[in-house]
């Protein structure tokens, strides 16, 4: 029997942020995976990023963790999103070749120091007085850990459909995880069931490309992920371009006389899908007054002719899907690859988790992924590299690393899973976050890389050169207040004359940059006219972090301001063994609520749904020993 100080279940976007991070930190680990040729595959669409995705991904980076470097190792286009609007928006988004993707992480997992791999199906969770104690598996064997970490993804109890169809299975060709389930249920766990979908994949020397929309790569910015890639490596590779189409009237005809024969719709499938990813057929009836839908037409990678129809998930019968998508304009002659389906699986009500993605039901146990009932590669990511780090600091018998609202989108994403009820799969927008301006995805770096380098995840040279960063930042912008600028700067006339703006008396370049349509390039031209310029020549993200900081100053103050407001709630603690049913003034529905959640402080409390303001006040004048 061997022993481990922390075992991850599930090899998937969670997972091998779990394992990397515990084995980075010093302990004894391994991650078992139904099958190893699987590690880190993209069970869906080929890319990583868009609207708080990328956010999610440049925290998970800043963090230490790996899915940032894998994409720009493994990319075949990457654009930014939003340009035209404001930064708390803006996003960097790829497409990775599938393959090279899953085998750049598959390779960074096997070589990673203290990490073992082990193919293997775990059926039983082994616990002793409400502590984990280790996992037992398919094959007869058994393995004691300090701490065990559960990334199942779509496996438990999983069940795929295509049409009438219906088949084990938590990805299509392989098992399903049914036994970890019983195990869970035994244990007391609240459970769930979601559903998901995939599109079909085509052919793409079947599609009529000059009657595609094409959308290509950005070639003339530099553009990466990860702060531990070097813009030498990702500006010299070549980019794939992405196609775009629409559903019709034709299209929506052939779906809504088939629904029977829809799995969603006849009764087969009756758990909940994704609300913003939803299926054709779901698009198709919930939007009726709609005469097409957009259809992305992804490639899959640089050594196949597969291509991702994204919009297009659904779990009709293959006929159908084929007069699908012969109906839709440059898909005429498109030969499917690849049947799309839908796919039913358990989940753990994230209620039973604390702010860490510990267990409160079983000690030393970590949940993380969808199985918490969230969708994305990138919300997966996000809560392993949390499950991991704080399985490895219990393991050394350190305080959990917990993440706040004011901190990060990783920690909006848990604190929502934890304190509001979920009916349906969790995926991240920046509208969940009320300080979206501060947490911009260009200064992910700036926010989380100090607690990915004191937890010794994140290598000292990375967490350096942030630090330079931040000086960078901070010292221009005041070089940038200090430099005085009169009427007679010729360039300065020159760029406000080309946006049909004046100068009436003397300025700083500060005042200019603000200027919206002003850029820091701008600057850069102005200042060749100043004597003993300021240093103004960065890298890129440096650069746009000046501007940044400079045009939504008074909005971040203002943003800052209400952040720290609401930190005070967040800095009053609420100890572990705190009494609530002795509280007199407060509703049963909230001492229900807050001892079933166990939020750590006032904050927290503040956000647990049924808890009212007047509660709040209740609590704090206990806490204070006002009320007693």
């Amino acid at each position: 029997m061997k022993t481990y100080d922390v075992i991850v279940v599930g090899a998937g976007h969670a997972g091998v942020e779990a394992a990397l991070a515990s084995a980075r930190m010093g302990l004894n680990t391994a991650i078992f995976t139904i099958t190893l040729d699987n590690i880190g595959v993209m069970s869906c669409n080929p890319s990583i990023g868009g609207p708080a995705k990328s956010h999610l991904a440049k925290e998970v980076d800043a963090l230490g963790g790996e899915m940032g470097r894998n994409m720009d190792k493994s990319f075949i286009q990457m654009r930014i999103l939003n340009t035209k609007k404001g930064p708390a928006v803006r996003s960097l988004r790829s497409q990775a070749d599938r393959k090279i993707y899953a085998l750049e992480m598959k390779k960074t997992v096997e070589k990673q120091e203290n990490l073992d791999t082990i193919q293997d199906i775990v059926t039983e969770l082994v616990t002793e007085n409400g502590e984990i104690k280790g996992i037992k598996t398919k094959t007869g064997m058994k393995f004691c850990a300090k701490a065990v970490v559960l990334a199942t993804g779509t496996f438990l109890r999983g069940l795929l459909y295509i049409g009438e169809k219906r088949v084990k299975g938590g990805r299509m060709g392989e098992l399903s995880a049914d036994d970890l389930t019983l195990s869970l249920k035994k244990l007391g766990f609240k459970m769930g069931r979601f559903k998901t979908g995939t599109p079909p994949r085509l052919d793409i020397r079947t599609l009529n490309l000059d009657k595609l929309e094409k959308q290509p790569g950005e070639t003339k910015i530099p553009l990466k992920f990860s702060m531990r890639t070097s813009i030498g490596e990702t500006q010299s590779r070549p980019q794939l371009s992405c196609f775009l189409t629409r559903t019709n009237l034709t299209t929506h005809k052939i779906i809504t006389e088939n629904l029977d024969r829809a799995p969603m719709y006849n009764g087969s499938i009756s758990s909940t899908g994704p609300r913003y990813c939803p299926s054709i057929e779901d698009k198709v009836v919930k939007f009726s007054d709609k005469d097409s839908h957009h259809l992305f037409l992804e490639p899959e990678g640089f050594h196949t002719t597969e291509v991702y129809v994204s919009g297009l998930s659904t779990s009709y019968p293959a006929e159908l899907q084929q007069k699908i998508v012969n109906s839709i304009e440059g898909l005429e002659n498109a030969h499917i690859m690849r049947y799309g389906y839908a796919v039913e699986y358990d989940i753990v009500n994230p209620s039973e988790l604390d702010y860490s993605l510990e267990t409160k039901r079983i000690k030393g146990l970590f949940l993380a992924g969808q199985l918490n009932g969230t969708s994305g590669y990138e919300e997966a990511a996000a809560q392993g590299i949390i499950a991991g780090i704080n399985a490895a600091l219990k393991v050394k018998g350190k305080e959990p690393l917990i993440l706040d609202r004011e901190s990060s989108y990783i920690g909006t994403m848990i604190d929502d899973l934890i304190n509001k009820e979920l009916f349906e799969p969790y995926r991240m927008f920046t509208a969940r976050s009320e300080f979206r301006l501060v947490l911009r995805e260009d200064n992910a770096d700036i926010r989380l890389s100090e607690k990915g380098y004191k937890v010794g995840l994140l290598p000292k040279k990375y967490y350096d050169k942030v630090l330079k960063k931040i000086d960078d930042v901070k010292n221009t912008i005041t070089k940038l207040e200090e430099t005085k600028l009169g009427t007679s700067n010729k360039k300065l006339v020159e760029v406000l004359e080309k946006y049909g703006e004046s100068l009436k008396s003397g300025t700083t370049l500060k005042e200019i940059l603000r200027r919206p349509k002003v850029s820091y390039e701008d600057i850069k031209y102005i200042a060749q006219d100043i004597e003993n310029p300021p240093k103004l020549d960065f890298d890129a993200e440096t650069e746009y972090q000046i501007e940044v900081q400079v045009k939504y100053e008074g909005y971040i103050a203002r943003a800052l301001n209400v952040m720290e407001r609401e930190k005070k709630l967040d800095t009053k603690l609420i100890p572990k063994d705190f009494d609530y049913d002795a509280m007199k003034g407060i509703t049963r529905e909230a001492k229900q609520r807050l001892k079933e959640k166990k939020p750590y402080n006032v904050g927290q409390a503040a956000r647990v749904a049924g808890v009212t303001p007047a509660d709040i006040s209740v609590l704090i004048m206990y806490l204070d020993g006002i009320l007693k």
